[in-house]
């Protein structure tokens, strides 16, 4: 079956790349969902947990969401969107980026996360193509994806997301898709240690906290899937571009920046580690004279 998918890619890429880019477009519009209520529905678990630790008394308000639940409506007028208004960028463009209810302008947010899921899933499976390779890269850019966003909007990286991704990488290089298990087992120990490292360095340096947890659970992921020899220029990278974009918005933001989200970097350069590694270390080793 997979074999006969790869022919047909191999002789029909127009097609494949356009399947792809919609099955993204889909996707996306799932993934904003997530982006959007899974931190809500974690603050609603750790309050309840909380109150009952505490024995308080939880009050009965009736804020109840679910990844489902309530159907998809205007934050605004609450009006429901009718099923022809929510088609991934389509919908956002012939509305001209407002409610057709009450009007209020949309999120452009959304149909930005649309088009990146697609680009990347596009992408995704150009590089490995129709196979399991290709497959669970799709689910590695899909988690990236949504953690990326959550981790900017709240500094959060849940693990309801890290660590089943962390599992489903270890188990995807069981049958080494991307590396081989050993390479996988390793890189996902020392992502953890090697943030965490960091982290307590400087915090017994500089007296104050760093990096976050969920930042070592990230990299670790990252290692499962990528195995360990990538994550020391992961981190790199992910350093060099987190320093612009800070120092970028620090001069043009009249308002002092409290905390950077560092996830976004570090699933940016994991996924493009995921594509262009080989090229990337080739480069790396002949620079520092390894090869």
């Amino acid at each position: 079956m997979i074999e006969d998918l790869s022919l047909f890619h191999a002789q029909h890429p127009i097609i494949v790349t356009s399947a792809a880019l919609i099955l993204g477009l889909c996707i996306g519009s799932f993934l904003n969902v997530v982006i959007l209520r899974l931190p809500l529905i974690l603050r609603r678990q750790w309050v309840a947990e909380a109150h009952r630790i505490l024995n308080l008394e939880l009050s009965s308000e009736n804020n109840y969401v679910t990844l489902t639940r309530p159907y998809s409506h205007c934050p605004t007028c609450k009006q429901g969107i009718l099923p022809w208004h929510n088609i991934p960028i389509l919908s956002y463009v012939m509305l001209n980026g407002k409610c057709a209810s009450c009007g209020v302008k949309i999120s452009s947010r959304y149909p930005v996360v649309e088009l990146i899921t697609s680009l990347l899933t596009a992408f995704t499976i150009n590089a490995f193509g129709i196979t399991y390779s290709g497959l669970f890269g799709c689910l590695f850019t899909w988690a990236l994806i949504t953690l990326s966003f959550i981790d900017h909007d709240t500094n959060l990286l849940p693990d309801d997301i890290t660590l089943p991704s962390l599992w489903l990488g270890l188990f995807a290089n069981f049958f080494e898709l991307f590396v081989d298990f050993r390479s996988a087992f390793i890189g996902a120990i020392l992502g953890y240690v090697f943030l965490w490292f960091i982290h307590h360095t400087y915090k017994l340096v500089m007296r104050k906290e760093g990096i976050g947890y969920g930042d070592f659970k990230l990299l670790a992921l990252i290692g499962a899937w990528l195995g360990w020899q990538p994550l020391f220029l992961i981190v790199f990278l992910a350093s060099i571009v987190g320093l612009i974009f800070t120092i970028s918005r620090v001069l043009l933001s009249r308002n002092q920046i409290r905390s950077i989200a560092f996830g976004p970097y570090l699933a940016s350069a994991g996924w493009v580690m995921m594509i262009w590694g080989d090229v990337i270390m080739d480069w790396y080793l002949m620079l520092i004279g390894l090869r």
